[in-house]
């Protein structure tokens, strides 16, 4: 019986229940259709596009549209060998073939890339790992950060560092002449026109450009991402950080590191409209001073300007897809440097060591009083606790995320302040 249910009934039957499990067994009694597996992968796969952006509803049936036929229509618009006029009326020639139900519950939610029941490329390849079939629906996957607070030490070396911007991620995809613009999750973003248009051309053809979508006002922009109709972004602008072939990005990482991909980004910034830029980059190696100094003052522009923070990319990393240490984003932070007016021990398992120096001073023209106890290792606490009577007097440089009040207005705080260094000591003298 299972094999005479139809895949638009089959959708109707995954839209009756929002039960996860349910969904998992409908599909599970059906994805070994040939038909079914290549319907879900078109719709599905967020890399498979059919150049279209309004299908129409069907009011009336036809005599009956089979899947063979479908999947080669589906396929010249896939390939873009119809476009514009020709890929309309294609697809009213289909909707005109097709009875409603197969339309307007299989085959148009193909197009539109929905199928509005509730079920995802990942939900469909748990179930195919499940049923322990080869079978998978691609999964987009794109770059991502992690948090360089979090990994100081995998700061080091040659690296470039870019200001990292407050817009809206967006992955281009170029082919065949045409360009599709996808959220970090694959999501079409439709409302860029602009942007499609001043990336199809040959020159571009293959490549997939990474970056963020800009406005002058990110809310307003926010609006107007998901608009269904009327959205204005005609001021918005693709800020690109990254460049690389459809090949290398479908398999997950690339052949060129973070330096050749930015000479590959330069040379085809001719072709670019003023729309499209570039995202303007600094080279900096982390084991020299000089390059500490430089990186506080891109820190300290970003903080000024407005910069979401600063991201850092090592040199000679590949671009993977997925999230990755080649990518470290940092927020934005102050550094003060304050004395020590006194230690406070710890308390519970820092019984016995360093709890928090209590500092003060003066920097930039503010009198700052807090307790700084975050920054520290177990190894600092009790070296710094041991000589800690050597150590009131001595400035310590202070790393925070802003500059606070106290609530009576006279002296100042950090939020979220951590110890950094020691100044002012003899150089090579240990604690």
């Amino acid at each position: 019986m299972a094999n005479k249910i139809l895949p638009w009934q089959i959708i109707q039957k995954l839209e009756s229940d929002n039960s996860r499990l349910f969904k998992e067994d409908v599909i599970e009694e059906h994805l070994s259709k040939i038909d079914i597996q290549e319907g879900l992968a078109m719709c599905l796969d967020s890399l498979i596009t059919f150049g279209v952006k309004q299908v129409p509803e069907s009011k009336e049936d036809g005599p009956g549209l089979n899947w063979e036929d479908f999947k080669s229509s589906a396929l010249l618009l896939i390939e873009r060998e119809k476009t514009g006029h020709a890929a309309r009326d294609l697809i009213i020639e289909l909707l005109n073939q097709a009875t409603s139900e197969q339309w307007n519950d299989w085959y148009r939610r193909i197009l539109i890339k929905d199928l509005r029941c509730g079920v995802s490329e990942k939900t469909v390849n748990n179930v195919a790992k499940r049923m322990d079939i080869q079978y998978r629906v691609p999964v987009f996957s794109c770059m991502l950060a992690h948090d360089g607070a979090k990994h100081p030490k995998k700061i080091q070396g040659s690296c470039l560092v870019e200001y990292k911007y407050d817009g809206v991620r967006v992955i281009a995809i170029t082919k065949n002449n045409s360009t599709t613009l996808y959220s970090r999750n694959g999501k079409i973003l439709s409302n860029f026109p602009h942007i499609e248009e001043a990336l199809n051309k040959k020159e571009f053809n293959g490549l997939v450009f990474d970056g963020e979508v800009m406005s002058d006002d990110f809310q307003s922009l926010m609006k107007q991402v998901h608009r269904k109709t009327n959205a204005k972004t005609e001021d918005a602008y693709l800020a690109l950080f990254d460049v690389l072939p459809i090949k290398e990005f479908n398999e997950g990482k690339s052949s060129l590191d973070t330096l050749q991909r930015k000479e590959v980004l330069t040379s085809l910034a001719n072709n670019f409209s003023d729309c499209i830029k570039p995202v303007e980059f600094t080279v900096i190696d982390f084991d020299t001073e000089a390059g500490e100094k430089t990186f506080a003052s891109m820190n300290k522009k970003a903080l000024s300007e407005g910069y979401e923070g600063l991201m850092i990319k090592p040199e000679k990393a590949l671009y993977e897809s997925k999230r990755s240490h080649a990518w470290l984003k940092i927020k934005p932070f102050i550094e003060v440097t304050l004395k020590v007016v006194s230690i406070q021990e710890g308390t519970g398992k820092h019984e016995g060591k360093l709890g928090a120096f209590s500092v003060e001073g003066d920097d930039d023209g503010k009198f700052f009083s807090l307790s700084v106890g975050s920054g520290l290792t177990d190894e600092d606490r009790e070296s710094f606790w041991a000589a800690k009577d050597s150590l009131v007097g001595q400035l310590i440089e202070i790393r925070a995320d802003a500059i606070t009040q106290s609530m009576e207005g006279e002296n100042y705080s950090l939020r979220f302040p951590r110890f950094k260094t020691f100044r002012g000591f003899d150089a090579g003298e240990k604690i």
